[in-house]
């Protein structure tokens, strides 16, 4: 129910251009390493967990060493060797990459719960801290929320476009996509299949991890069970929704972004709204996202990877 009158301030405006944009940020780079992984062929539903682990790690290293960016290094660092288990199973082993995913989402929670439970909303912070560019974030309205954002924010725009360069530009990428596209005939042309499946499965937990950490380390700033609130399925419908392109994801993160930053950024504009249709919000756009592409791709090729989760064995070629 909607109570009260509507009012807009420059302050309440840039505040949720401003959440719009840290949300934005803990989407996309989960969503970005799962974009790399299923290029590769391989469907990962494990991020939820990935995000839980690296947000663990980040913050007991981030509070341990006092640095918020080793924190984020072993966040990715957690959240690759997590979905090294991945790999493994799935990829070297041929198990069935949903089962594999949904387990590793659940060995995640888990494993993030059993290990964090003494730094439960602990008091110690070890936060990032914005960066402001003298002269350039005195600008008003650009300079206060693009140029005034976490640097967390602007590492993951640099691998935004690392990503796109590399996929795009390079013989890496090429054979990325055609271990994707398929397997066998990557395979014949001399590219390790196998290898570059793993690897990229691992690169897509370290973004993942990066997520994580981002939000123990700067959103939230601290480790609590259920931290990830269940973005990393967010994430894994992002990729779909960017039609597995890195400029598309990005665009999509921050849409879903808007969504989420709208629960918090409300009250300054007058707006009583029901918390908990709020809180709906970005899993119901999720799901008629999700819907909508269905629907619009049945007389039409799919975009996604042809050889998105099947397992390949070199001796069935």
């Amino acid at each position: 129910m909607i109570l009260g009158s509507l009012v807009i301030t420059e302050a309440a405006v840039i505040g949720l251009v401003v959440a719009t944009i840290q949300f934005a940020t803990l989407l996309y780079l989960a969503a970005l390493g799962e974009t790399i992984t299923e290029r590769a062929g391989v469907l990962n539903l494990g991020v939820e967990g990935m995000m839980a682990i690296g947000a663990m790690a980040g913050y007991v290293a981030a509070v341990a060493t006092g640095s918020p960016w080793i924190g984020l290094l072993v966040g990715g660092l957690a959240a690759g060797l997590l979905a090294l288990v991945h790999a493994i199973t799935a990829v070297a082993l041929g198990a069935d990459q949903v089962v594999s995913g949904l387990a590793l989402t659940i060995l995640g929670l888990g494993l993030a719960n059993f290990l964090g439970a003494g730094y439960t909303n602990d008091a110690r912070r070890a936060l990032f801290t914005n960066i402001n560019v003298p002269g350039i974030s005195d600008i008003p309205w650009v300079g206060e929320t693009v140029f005034s954002a976490s640097p967390v924010t602007y590492v993951a725009v640099a691998l935004g476009v690392l990503t796109w360069f590399v996929l795009s530009r390079t013989s890496i990428g090429l054979g990325l996509r055609a271990v994707g596209e398929s397997a066998s005939t990557a395979d014949a042309a001399g590219h390790g299949v196998t290898a570059m499946r793993m690897s990229a499965v691992v690169i897509g937990g370290a973004l993942a991890g990066f997520s994580g950490a981002y939000l123990s380390l700067d959103l939230v700033g601290h480790w609590s069970e259920g931290v990830t609130a269940g973005r990393g399925w967010i994430a894994v419908a992002l990729v779909i929704f960017g039609a597995w392109k890195p400029g598309r994801v990005a665009a999509g993160a921050l849409l879903f972004g808007f969504t989420i930053a709208l629960r918090l950024r409300l009250q300054p504009f007058g707006i009583s709204f029901s918390p908990i249709l709020l809180s709906m919000l970005p899993y119901l756009l999720t799901v008629g996202v999700l819907v909508i592409i269905s629907y619009r791709a049945r007389n039409q090729p799919a975009p996604a990877p042809a050889g998105l989760g099947i397992a390949y064995r070199r001796e069935e070629r």
